[in-house]
């Protein structure tokens, strides 16, 4: 009876055991696994740095970009920005308030700004009421009078009363981002920079100088393309022909001096009459949007935009 029980005994621990043999194998495909899964993320780790690099902008591309910037400055030799000041302090408060309105509309707004308070430390001081109301007609008034007050107590407390002329200074300013200090470092200071508004984003897309949509991978993607000198003369090119050429919904394509070369030619309206009409600014025989403009465009027939109050005309 001992050892008929010891039988089945020994058979049951035999039959235990056995699943304790398998389990290495079962733990090996799993080592396997995470072997294979840190081997994958190492190659995808591999393959995924260089584009981070940004490649070399293909040769054709380059050439037929600065081709158009050629023409272009051909076109508007007297390209400025559009923004009246007189010191680096006027332009980047009147940058600041060009967010989401006209530089015409800003410009008719800021003579009794300036001459209320015409240094930092006045606006700094200043009523919050009183200037909201001046900046009534530039739209978003109230959040606007924040940032300029804002950015006014930063340049009195924090750079002597002075506007930096340092990318990294400017943008910490509330109401600056990269747009408004590459405005102010290309035009109060002199610093090459590239300026990607609306119109800029527009028409470098439709000329398929880059597929980015993000306003700082445009910046560099375009950047490659040009030597950094031509940066801020090269925004002012293209936001003047996208003013008043290259409009968003309705391009006068057949008015356009750079037609042969653009990819997005017929977009628009091609007849030369009819796309003469679309012309806007002193292309079109109108006023511009500067109060004050430079003298070379005047003498290009620029016509100055009225005081605030009058007719826009076509702004």
């Amino acid at each position: 009876m001992k050892a008929t029980a010891a039988t089945p005994a020994k058979k049951a621990t035999a039959t235990k055991a056995a699943p304790k043999k398998a389990t290495p194998a079962k733990a090996t495909p799993k080592k396997a696994t995470a072997t294979t899964r840190k081997s994958a993320a190492a190659k995808k780790a591999t393959s995924t740095k260089p584009p981070q690099k940004a490649p070399a902008p293909d040769t054709a591309l380059v050439r037929r970009a600065r081709r158009i910037n050629r023409e272009l400055a051909e076109v508007y030799p007297y390209a400025h920005p559009e923004l009246d000041f007189e010191n680096p302090f006027q332009l980047v408060v009147a940058t600041v308030l060009s967010a989401q309105t006209t530089d015409l509309r800003v410009n008719q707004t800021t003579p009794a700004l300036f001459a209320k308070y015409p240094t930092p430390e006045d606006l700094a001081a200043a009523n919050p009421e009183e200037v909201e109301e001046i900046l009534r007609p530039t739209g978003f008034f109230r959040a606007k009078t924040k940032s300029v007050i804002g950015l006014s107590k930063a340049l009195r407390d924090d750079f002597g009363g002075e506007v930096p002329g340092r990318l990294e200074d400017l943008v910490k300013l509330p109401g600056v981002g990269r747009k408004t200090a590459f405005v102010v470092l290309g035009n109060a200071f002199g610093r090459p920079g590239i300026t990607v508004d609306t119109h800029f984003q527009r028409l470098v897309r439709r000329w398929q100088w880059t597929a980015e949509t993000e306003p700082d991978k445009i910046e560099t993607a375009v950047g490659a393309l040009f030597p950094k000198s031509d940066w801020t003369m090269l925004s002012h090119h293209v936001i003047f022909h996208g003013r008043r050429i290259c409009h968003a919904r309705k391009p006068a394509c057949g008015a356009c001096p750079i037609a042969p070369l653009c990819p997005a030619y017929g977009e628009g309206e091609t007849d030369p009459e009819k796309a003469k009409k679309l012309l806007k600014y002193e292309k079109g025989g109108f006023p511009g949007q500067r109060l004050n403009p430079p003298q070379s465009y005047l003498d290009a027939g620029g016509i100055p935009a009225p005081p605030l109050g009058t007719p826009q005309g076509a702004g």
